[in-house]
């Protein structure tokens, strides 16, 4: 049975736990100096171990393996230094310990103390000059290609017309490429390592500086998520306000190595030309109605027995020309319509509305138009069970512009029965205590996956076989998705392509309680008599809102 004695087992524990602390304090970047500390360490242990339990004669003779093979990896003066302590005790044994060897018992020293030292030396400098110089090209070749790619990607940076600005987590700039510093005002020199708050200066359309819980910069340093936004502006170091697009994005995580690249451009000539395009529409489709709506009343009258005698012949002419002009007095609408819904005249006058009641009455517009393609329109909650008996369905009433609202649901019922051949469309109205949903569900041709995520955008139609058939101007899904929008409420859309899809409506619900509150509202007291009579605007009742009611847009 092995004895380890007591002042061993001392500094085998205190070499335990000094390599505890090396292995910690590894990942700070001192390992150096740790391992060549619990190396020393190990080697008293083991030597102290070795001349206490027989020297030359020890059974843990064999640990001094360990020590002399890995000596190598703190240099030659390592190596030198063990092989003078090893010869040195083999000196001893020869020559003073008293003690008469035989060849066998040298030879064993011999290997005992030499063998791990020429091991150590092959093992980690026996590599040849070829090698280290080969070595030495491949570090050469790979600290080139670096600076390649740096100095890339600095071209590439310098070169990009939009402003980027990196920051890291700390909100420090670390890179601020030409256009951003043309667009700031701030030479780089000067805005290197400043806080970005004080070079990049938000604020919102009124002029008022951007909170800093609201700061697109700010919520990626702290969400590690992207933001965008296209409705900033930027104030400049010379006091000069522009408008900007600014995207940012994060740059890796946590608090060590994160941080956000700001991309930003100036939108001001874009913003201006939008403007006036929209003031051009507005402008000439007010105009052109007055022709278009005056040539429609005309074709009435030449299509009226009471007012014109033609044949036929004539009357299908005029019916056709009456049919396009009407899709013109439409599209001219329409174009009105994004008008003002872009420059922020498309103002709803919220009322109280029974939702079962006004998609009642749209379905019941709808039903001839239905019946004439041979598609089956029905309502769902005034449908009967097998039974007959009517469904229960609750009273579901919103807050919101009725002539809006009645637009969007006609589009969406006329657009099931258009873009369905056959078969049939369903409207539904459901809801819950927050919120009321209309769905128009029809068996028609369904849309594209790839075409869903436009939809609703301006002037977008599905391109296909189905559609080229079936006139439209791409305006209608836009325009109902601003008007629900602006009246607080979501509009989407679910699809199969080729068996159907389902649009809806979302919109906040109001309690019976809360309808009848704003219906018995006292009316406010208006003058209009100092007023010219075209200005004069409906009144709506008003109340105290509380935070449960829908607010007014």
């Amino acid at each position: 049975m092995l004895h380890v004695p007591f002042v061993v087992a001392v500094f085998a524990a205190f070499n335990a736990a000094l390599s505890m602390a090396a292995y910690y304090l590894a990942r700070k970047q001192i390992s150096f100096y740790m391992a060549l500390a619990a190396y020393m360490s190990t080697f008293m242990t083991i030597s102290v171990l070795i001349l206490l339990t027989g020297g030359g004669w020890s059974p843990f003779i064999a640990l001094w393996l360990l020590i002399g093979v890995f000596s190598g990896v703190f240099g030659w003066w390592a190596i030198i230094a063990l092989a003078i302590i090893a010869n040195g005790y083999l000196a001893y044994q020869l020559f003073f310990a008293g003690k008469v060897l035989g060849i066998d018992r040298i030879v064993q020293l011999l290997l005992l103390t030499e063998a791990p030292l020429i091991a150590s030396y092959i093992m980690w400098h026996s590599r040849s000059k070829h090698d280290i110089a080969k070595d030495g090209d491949q570090v050469n070749q790979l600290k080139t290609q670096l600076s390649d790619i740096a100095n890339k990607s600095d071209i590439v940076i310098n070169a990009i017309a939009d402003g980027v600005v990196a920051i890291d987590q700390s909100g420090l700039i670390q890179l601020i490429n030409p256009a951003a510093q043309t667009l700031l005002g701030w030479p780089g020199k000067d805005a290197m390592g400043l806080d970005y708050r004080s070079v990049i200066k938000l604020t919102d359309a009124k002029g008022n500086p951007v909170p800093e819980d609201f700061s697109p910069i700010r919520q990626v340093l702290m969400t590690h998520k992207e933001v965008t936004n296209n409705d900033l502006e930027l104030k400049t170091k010379s006091g000069k306000v522009v408008l900007i697009s600014l995207a940012v994005s994060p740059v890796g995580e946590g608090a060590a190595n994160g941080g956000a690249i700001a991309v930003f451009r100036d939108i001001t000539r874009e913003r201006e030309e939008e403007r006036q395009k929209a003031e051009f529409i507005s402008t000439a489709s007010h105009e052109m109605r007055t022709p278009v709506a005056a040539i429609e009343g005309y074709l009435g009258l030449a299509m009226n027995p009471a007012t014109a005698t033609i044949d036929d012949k004539a009357r299908s002419y005029l019916q056709k020309a009456h049919e396009s002009t009407q899709h013109l007095g439409r599209l001219f609408q329409d174009l009105l319509t994004v008008s003002k819904s872009e420059d922020a005249r498309l103002i709803p006058r919220p009322v109280v509305i029974d939702v079962i009641s006004l998609t009642r009455e749209i379905v019941a517009s709808l039903q001839p138009k239905a019946k004439n393609k041979n598609i089956f329109l029905s309502f769902a909650p005034g449908e009967s069970d097998m039974d007959g008996n009517k469904h229960i369905t609750p009273m579901y009433y919103t807050y919101a512009d009725q002539d809006q609202l009645r637009e969007v649901l006609n589009n969406l019922v006329d657009n099931a029965v258009k873009y369905t051949k056959q078969g049939t469309a369903t409207v539904d109205v459901t809801g819950n205590n927050e919120s009321v949903t209309i769905s128009v569900t029809d068996s028609g041709i369904g849309i594209p996956p790839e075409d869903v995520p436009h939809l609703f955008q301006k002037f977008y139609r599905v391109d296909n076989s189905d559609t080229r058939e079936i006139g439209g101007t791409g305006l209608g899904l836009y325009i109902s998705r601003r008007l629900i929008e602006a009246n607080n409420g979501h509009i989407g859309v679910n699809s199969t392509y080729g068996k159907g899809s389902t649009f809806y409506v979302q919109m906040p619900r109001i309690s019976h309680d809360q309808a009848n509150a704003i219906l018995n509202a006292p009316q406010p007291v208006t003058t209009t008599a100092a007023q010219p009579a075209s200005s004069a605007t409906p009144t709506q009742p008003t109340t105290p809102q509380s935070p449960s009611q829908p607010q007014a847009v």
